[in-house]
């Protein structure tokens, strides 16, 4: 039977664009063609010729050849030539409109109703009590979480409006300066450092810090270089009598900076130059530039503020080089001019974040006493003699770093609170800002393409906070305990700091430009975030070195699994892979396309674990392969670099995941249903964005990508009508939105 000749007939051209776009667009589920099947036999007006052409059509074992949905698409054009603008507006209408009667008529909009081909605009809502005020307080209880009073002192100091845009660089300074002494004397700061300046533990000042996020940008850098990174070095890697001064840190009556990097040599921090030599006759440590190389580079506060800097320096005691260690060195006096051997400068201009004073450090031969050793993993004694209670050196340098990650943590979570800010302003004006439409105008957020631009990354947003609490819980419970295996809490930071802070540079991007030319005003503050949040990608540790360290640690983590195990490990291994493919490539299940299947957090997070362990199997099959053809270990693993940043892509999805499946599980009946399709979009247009990968892999068929692909559709049009209330639900004070269009009015304009 030739389909597409059957179609062209009076009784059935109604019929041809619903099945163009079952075919085109996605693949029937069992259900759906019975349904239809159901429909036309109601039909009675319908020949049982024409009823035999509408189910071959929907036969799932023949599906449509490029020829015929060509020539279908063709047909379609043909018979749609007459009708209006309006009426070829979508399949949809042109089906209706096709209609040579009303029963026919009324059976085409009954079953494109059925396959969600809607005409019109009307969209889904979230089932339940979907009241705005019930679902956005349902929301922000989740994404405030246990945190819930502290966020809300820090939005209490938000509030006070503080930006200080369009400024020339010294007065820009000048204000973050005072912001960041406001922001002391709230004592929010003391939760920098529990145990010693407050009760309570770490997480509760990376909510503080992720909440600051929503503000000035330059503002939330200086407390991460003043509270985070400083005044974190003296807690992590110091001792009792280095904490008495975390009082004055927390108060910023103390201001200090962190000089780790160095401009010769970038992430490698085992390589740096910087000496701090012990000298037993004084009992002092001289510090020391050897050469230019080694100078001390983007160290914030170091241009102007600091008075004190934390210098990572190779410490050598007796002739023997012990590694890298970290000193309390003081670079200003009270006057404010660089102390006598200590060489300052400022880094220039910036491409954002022009409020921070980042600075250069050169040292000759400055001499501190040994007391300013930060040593809680290592220690000079009287005798002048080295001590660490950690006997190998590589073990000591990696746990001296990893008492740091905290601030991965945190630049990660402030990253996306400031992709939030973006996308709450973008969201608010498309739902003011108006465009063509049929009868006048439409809001931009009734547009499909609109939506797609804004609500997955919406969606992104509330996933990555709630698996930030997560990650905040992990190392509130971790870090504190001397004894802990952190390997793996540090490659959940690093990973989840590098899909975090891409997230924000997207995101931001998609808010700019979905706002058109008033998102490129600096008054609407998209711009402005849209700089400052360039740098989080780089600092921190750079995005794709990092992706290296975390990918070779799973590395190392499954080959040392296969080898405690031995050939059992990894006949299990593969037993467990072989299992999982075998399930993904049966026909039914890599085809299956049912909402209900898609909608399933299981199914999701399988998809994602697979990809990592195929991706982490197979580099350890390719970097082997290498091996035993003679390449050395670093050739070996450099020659599948880019497959191993990839690894901790996927790594990072799969955390995400769980973690967000896990917060689900507890959330409130009336938080559940709009936090499950904000799951859905979230974790389906990453499924979508990865289609090639799974394709490739055998673990979906194309009948699946199409499925995921027309389910990611009904989501943003399920999620539409709530962006406002996801928006709202985020808490962000006005005062930090700051731009004119967030607050839009197309009757009263006020600009």
């Amino acid at each position: 039977m030739d389909r597409v000749a059957g179609l062209d007939d009076a009784q059935l051209r109604a019929f041809a664009p619903l099945m163009y776009v079952a075919w085109s667009d996605y693949d029937l589920e069992p259900a759906e063609r019975a349904h239809v099947l159901a429909k036309i036999a109601e039909q009675p007006w319908l020949r049982p010729a024409a009823r035999e052409v509408i189910a071959a059509w929907l036969e799932p074992d023949h599906p449509p050849t490029a020829d015929e949905l060509s020539r279908l698409r063709a047909l379609i054009d043909r018979v749609a030539t007459t009708q209006s603008v309006r009426a070829k507006e979508s399949f949809a209408r042109v089906a209706e409109s096709i209609a040579t009667d009303d029963a026919a008529r009324t059976a085409v909009a009954e079953l494109s109703a059925s396959l969600g081909l809607v005409a019109g605009t009307q969209l889904a809502s979230v089932p339940g009590d979907s009241s705005d005020a019930t679902l956005g307080a349902a929301l922000r209880t989740v994404l405030d979480g246990q945190h819930a009073d502290l966020r809300g002192r820090v939005r209490t100091f938000l509030a006070t409006p503080r930006r200080a845009y369009g400024l020339p660089v010294a007065e820009q300074r000048a204000h973050v300066r005072g912001w960041l002494r406001e922001l002391a004397d709230t004592e929010l700061g003391d939760l920098a450092f529990p145990g010693v300046t407050s009760h309570g533990d770490f997480a509760q000042f990376t909510a503080v810090f992720e909440e600051l996020g929503h503000g000035d940008l330059s503002l939330l850098v200086k407390v991460g270089v003043q509270l985070g990174l400083y005044g974190g070095a003296i807690w992590a890697l110091g001792t009792e009598r280095h904490h008495a001064r975390l009082a004055a840190v927390a108060a910023c009556t103390e201001l200090g900076c962190f000089a780790m990097s160095e401009v010769g040599h970038g992430s490698n921090v085992a390589g740096l130059e910087t000496t701090a030599i012990y000298d037993h006759a004084t009992r002092e440590l001289e510090i020391h530039t050897p050469g230019e190389s080694a100078r001390k580079e983007w160290i914030g506060g170091a241009a102007h503020d600091a008075t004190m800097a934390v210098v990572f320096a190779q410490l050598e005691v007796a002739g023997v080089r012990q590694g890298v260690h970290a000193v309390l060195v003081p670079i200003r006096g009270a006057d404010g001019h660089p102390l006598p051997g200590v060489r300052t400068a400022d880094s220039g201009v910036k491409l954002g974040l022009n409020g921070v004073d980042n600075g250069r450090l050169w040292f000759e031969h400055v001499r501190v006493p040994v007391a300013n050793l930060l040593d809680r993993f290592a220690s000079i004694d009287a005798d002048g003699t080295y001590a660490s209670p950690i006997a190998s050196p590589d073990r000591r340098f990696f746990t001296m770093l990893g008492t740091l990650i905290g601030g991965r943590v945190s630049v990660g979570a402030s990253a996306v609170s400031a992709a939030r800010t973006a996308l709450a302003v973008a969201v608010r004006y498309a739902h003011a800002r108006r465009q063509f439409g049929p009868a006048g105008e439409r809001h931009l957020i009734d547009y499909p393409t609109h939506r797609r631009r804004l609500l997955p990354h919406v969606a992104d947003t509330v996933v990555l906070r709630v698996a930030f609490a997560a990650l905040r819980a992990r190392h509130a419970e971790l870090a504190p305990d001397r004894d802990a295996d952190l390997r793996e809490l540090e490659a959940e930071a690093a990973a989840m700091k590098v899909l975090a802070t891409r997230h924000a540079i997207d995101a931001v991007q998609a808010a700019r430009e979905a706002c058109g030319g008033q998102g490129y005003l600096a008054v609407n503050r998209i711009p402005e975030l849209r700089v400052d949040v360039d740098i989080f990608t780089t600092f921190e540790g750079d995005n794709v070195v990092l992706s290296q360290l975390v990918g070779k640690a799973l590395l190392g983590m499954r080959k040392k699994q296969f080898a405690a195990g031995g050939t059992l490990a990894v006949l299990r291994a593969v037993g467990a892979r072989l299992a999982t493919k075998v399930a993904e490539a049966n026909p039914i299940r890599a085809r299956r396309g049912a909402s209900s299947h898609l909608r399933d957090r299981a199914m999701q997070l399988d998809a994602f674990r697979y990809r990592e362990d195929h991706l982490v199997e197979t580099a350890l099959l390719r970097v082997k392969k290498r091996l035993d053809a003679g390449a050395d270990g670093e050739t070996a693993v450099l020659a599948v670099q880019e497959h191993i940043v990839a690894i901790c892509e996927a790594f990072a999805e799969r955390r995400t995941c769980e973690w967000f499946a896990a917060a689900e599980a507890t959330a409130a009946p009336a938080a559940a249903p709009l936090l499950a399709r904000l799951g859905d979009l979230a974790f389906l247009a990453r499924l979508e964005a990865r289609a090639a990968w799974f394709l490739e892999a055998g673990y979906f068929e194309v009948p699946k990508t199409r499925a995921i692909r027309k389910e990611v559709e009904a989501l943003l049009g399920e999620l539409a009508p709530h962006a406002l209330t996801i928006v709202d639900a985020f808490g962000i004070p006005a005062e930090c939105l700051a731009a004119p269009i967030a607050f839009f009015d197309p009757a009263h304009p006020t600009y």
